[in-house]
């Protein structure tokens, strides 16, 4: 599981550290995509895994299009971190998040998956899950 969140900052070469509490669990390899609402996702290999082979296995049962597992497959990056903890974030996955080479960026654990986002953009997230959980813990049971 990942938790926490973290400021971190996209180094020259579009590389960010992840921070230690998330290194062990994620591997040597992990990978990349468009996360929901325009953050990067970053998967464990074996969550991958499991996600690609439901994905498969949904369009041999006819659930899923050809098409939107050619759209999944071609926007998942491998990567692998290197001795300082660090991982590139592909272009197109940066352009995605709105995040920028020598930019601050917030890393987020989301429990199976490790999260990164433009900090306008991830204020505006936690403040309107933040409205969800006050709107349930006042709300009679």
């Amino acid at each position: 599981m990942f938790v926490g969140v973290y400021e971190r900052q996209l180094d020259e070469r579009g590389r960010v550290a992840l921070p230690t509490a998330f290194r062990s669990s994620i591997g040597e390899q992990c990978y990349l995509t468009y996360g929901d609402d325009g953050c990067v996702r970053i998967m464990s290999d074996e969550t991958f895994r499991s996600e690609a082979q439901e994905m498969i296995d949904a369009v041999k049962a006819g659930t899923v299009s050809r098409s939107r597992q050619r759209a999944f497959a071609s926007s998942v990056v491998a990567a692998g971190l290197d001795k300082q903890g660090r991982l590139v974030v592909d272009q197109r996955l940066r352009d995605h998040a709105g995040i920028a080479p020598q930019e601050p960026v917030v890393v987020l654990g989301s429990l199976d998956r490790i999260e990164i986002w433009e900090p306008g953009r991830y204020e505006s997230e936690e403040s309107a899950g933040k409205d969800e959980i006050a709107g349930e813990i006042g709300a009679p049971r």
